[in-house]
């Protein structure tokens, strides 16, 4: 038996309904013969482990029953001592259960809280959709979310995030919520400090770009600032440089009637006076002597022709009649040849359209002519050259006079700053070409001398070209 209890245990409830089966047949049955002493022991054993087995299922009841109430107890402090309040609430809002933390929420006692409606303790703004949230929670099996104000009459009021679900009742017949309340006060407070930082920060970054702005306001206000006090320093400047450029065009103006004057005085007035006084002598000879008329007047031609060649060079010098009415390259050809004659020296002069009338207006053919006067007129009295090339060329619309020499070379930026004295000739030279619309450039240097070039348009424009360029 016991072999067989060990390789087959038998649970309690069977081997009890097992006895009360065999117990029952018994008494039913009729006398049975008496029982032999084998079948005895066996009753007896098959008694004493009936009892073994009752003591070990009531000490594991025991044990159970410990465990229950151990797990009961565990629960319950977990239930009570949650971090978040739990409330059970009936349809119509009454509080059938909560837990220690909804009561002290509150700041009151459980045993009063039991059977007051929770709505009670909704601010009197949100009870209305208290109602709707309940009755949602109770009409299905989602989870719900609420915030609410709650208040009671222990605490001030405080906002709080309610969740809640519905079950059965402990009876199956009707729904109840199980709500949890948190305490939302700590994250709300939270959430108004990221929103106030969040303002304070919108209001710093505007802050530092309107500092940024009134920066760069102000740097380019010391800009203009600065340009203009440079346009202004610009304007003294360039009005000082035009004042000491007047003064220096009224003293030329002055040392050229002087000059004018002198020579007048020194060639003309002696040729008049000759002419008069060999009149005067012609006159006397001829009422003396007629036949001495043939005799005396070829020294008083000579001295006419002589002052007529001098009114000449005057008129040539001041502006020669062949430019109006020949043309340029026959200007300059007449200029070249009269030109003062140097040992050594050899003026060249090269046009590749020809040396008749040209259709180059008034101003284009004095402008070049004035610029070929003063670069050979500089040439004869600073350069020392030997070769002296004047080139024409003319090509779309432009005409191009160049002026080259193998002479001394001199630093066209220090004769072009305002401090050098004798500037006059390069600024008319300069002022004349761009008053016309052309291009003026001048470079000078040991290896290859000096060259005045400058372009200018055939037609009628009268344009203000670019600024000249000038390398030493």
């Amino acid at each position: 038996m016991k072999k067989h209890a060990a390789s087959h245990p038998i649970s309690v409830p069977e081997r009890a309904t097992g006895l009360r089966r065999r117990a029952e047949s018994r008494l039913g049955a009729a006398p049975a013969p008496l029982i032999t002493e084998l079948d005895a022991q066996c009753l007896v054993q098959e008694l004493q482990i009936h009892q073994i087995e009752l003591e070990l299922q009531n000490e594991e009841l025991k044990n159970a029953k410990a465990e229950v109430e151990a797990g009961l107890e565990k629960y319950t402090a977990l239930y009570d001592f949650a971090p978040v309040g739990y409330f059970s609430l009936e349809p119509t809002g009454l509080i059938r259960e909560v837990n220690l933390t909804g009561a002290g929420m509150l700041r009151v006692g459980r045993a009063m809280l039991v059977g007051r409606r929770f709505p009670f303790f909704i601010a009197m703004d949100g009870r209305a959709r208290f109602d709707t949230f309940l009755t949602g929670v109770l009409a299905g099996t989602e989870k719900q979310e609420g915030d609410f104000t709650l208040q009671s009459p222990g605490r001030a009021a405080f906002r709080a995030d309610l969740h809640a679900i519905s079950a059965l009742s402990a009876d199956g017949h009707n729904r109840v919520c199980h709500l949890t309340v948190v305490d939302a006060t700590a994250r709300h407070q939270a959430i108004e400090a990221r929103g106030r930082v969040d303002v304070l920060s919108a209001a710093n970054h505007e802050l530092v770009a309107e500092v940024a702005r009134r920066r760069t306001a102000e740097e380019a206000l010391r800009k203009s600032e600065r340009h203009a006090r440079d346009l202004l320093t610009e304007a003294a400047q360039l009005q000082e440089k035009l004042r000491l450029v007047s003064h220096r065009i009224l003293l030329v103006q002055e040392e050229q009637r002087k000059k004018l004057s002198r020579e007048l005085h020194d060639d003309i007035s002696q040729l008049l006076v000759g002419i008069i006084v060999n009149l005067g002598n012609f006159t006397k000879a001829a009422s003396a002597d007629p036949s001495c008329i043939r005799r005396e007047l070829p020294p008083l031609r000579r001295l006419v022709e002589r002052s007529v060649r001098v009114v000449h060079r005057f008129a040539r010098d001041l502006r020669p009649s062949m430019l109006d009415y020949i043309g340029l390259v026959a200007a300059l050809e007449s200029y070249i040849a009269e030109f003062p004659k140097v040992k050594n020296r050899r003026i060249a002069l090269f046009a590749d359209y020809g040396t008749g009338p040209d259709r180059l207006d008034n101003l284009c053919r004095t402008a070049l002519f004035r610029v070929a006067q003063e670069a050979l007129t500089n040439v004869h009295k600073h350069a020392r050259a030997h070769e002296v090339t004047v080139r024409l060329t003319k090509t779309r619309g432009l005409i191009t006079l160049e002026i080259k020499d193998d002479g001394r070379a001199f630093s066209v930026e220090r004769i072009a700053s305002p401090g050098w004295g004798d500037q006059l000739g390069l600024i008319g030279m300069r002022e004349r070409v761009e008053m016309i619309g052309g291009r003026f450039e001048i470079t000078s240097s040991p290896e290859a001398g000096t060259r005045v070039w400058a372009e200018v348009p055939t037609g009628r424009a009268r344009a203000v070209g670019p600024a000249p360029v000038a390398t030493a």
